[in-house]
């Protein structure tokens, strides 16, 4: 009998975006010059840190990843919001909600490492300068970064393997503008125990540990700053961590304002603005942050506009 109540999805229908049909185009001109927007930024701090040789450091190497990562992060969702913002039903295929959901996982769980060993990247240079060469060597930073994305690779597929396995009956609509792993576990007909487990055990191990580790490292940068109370040490450490901290506070107050600070009703319109400020307003911020903050990006800039101009 249950076999017989079962329908076989072959696609869902996204909800899409919480907005009056007279703002639809007003929203989908911001949405696509927000997109372009992280892209170029993105782009440009990669390029700058590819091109420019002062660059080639271990805090820039990182830096590079998290720009690839957020261009990345911001294009799994972006293009298929604005092609259904266009279209008259708006859908995803099985197969391609579940993609979407794997990358999803991937370039954000890799942004939360990256945060990490960023955090950590600066601890050891304000705290042990002298040592900071041989402990962030090369061959240490490339292979701590190929490792973060083992491990993120690993993370998102488990995460889909036990959600490809889940069976879908007749509801179909995705309460949301992409493929959620929270608004299809609500579709789902089967038990959906071991998911939820998994997302609790992994959740805690991708998001909460990475913070709390940036919270040690900053607390120890403090108490380490504060043995030698300078203006110029505190103006050279807001230098060095004040654009890693914005992106900080950007990236998990709204995974803090969305998971662990729930309103009593904790509606729908609020997961979405949340999940737009991490996938869309966030990437697109960090090129800013890091380059109007940053001495060495504009430098950088600078050095390789006047190089291509010599060279012409």
């Amino acid at each position: 009998m249950a076999g017989k109540n079962q329908t076989l999805i072959l696609e869902f229908l996204l909800l899409g975006l919480p907005i009056s049909s007279e703002y639809h185009l007003l929203f989908y001109a911001l949405l696509l010059a927000m997109y372009l927007t992280t892209l170029l930024g993105n782009l440009l701090i990669i390029l700058l840190v590819r091109l420019d040789s002062h660059l080639h450091t271990p805090m820039y190497l990182f830096l590079s990843n998290l720009s690839f990562s957020d261009l990345c992060f911001s294009s799994v969702t972006m293009p298929k919001l604005l092609q259904n913002m266009q279209s008259q039903v708006p859908t995803i295929s099985y197969a391609g909600c579940l993609t979407q959901l794997y990358f999803f996982m991937v370039f954000g769980d890799m942004e939360s490492f990256l945060l990490v060993v960023m955090a950590y990247d600066r601890y050891v240079a304000i705290c042990f300068p002298l040592h900071y060469t041989s402990i962030m060597s090369t061959k240490f930073c490339a292979s701590l970064v190929l490792l973060l994305w083992m491990l993120t690779i690993s993370h998102a597929l488990l995460h889909t393997l036990l959600m490809a396995r889940l069976s879908f009956c007749e509801k179909n609509v995705i309460l949301h503008f992409f493929c959620d792993i929270s608004a299809l576990l609500k579709l789902s007909c089967s038990d959906i125990y071991v998911n939820e487990l998994m997302i609790f055990i992994m959740g805690g191990i991708i998001s909460i540990i990475p913070f709390l580790l940036i919270v040690m490292s900053y607390v120890r940068i403090f108490f380490s700053i504060l043995k030698v109370p300078s203006s110029q040490d505190i103006h050279k450490v807001f230098s060095t961590c004040g654009s890693h901290l914005s992106v900080v506070t950007l990236f998990y107050g709204t995974i803090i304002g969305l998971y662990l600070c729930p309103s009593g009703n904790n509606s729908t319109v609020k997961e979405i603005s949340m999940a737009m400020m991490y996938t869309v307003v966030t990437p697109m911020l960090n090129p800013f942050i890091y380059s109007l903050r940053n001495r060495d990006m504009k430098r950088a800039l600078i050095r390789v506009i006047f190089s291509k101009k010599i060279s012409l």
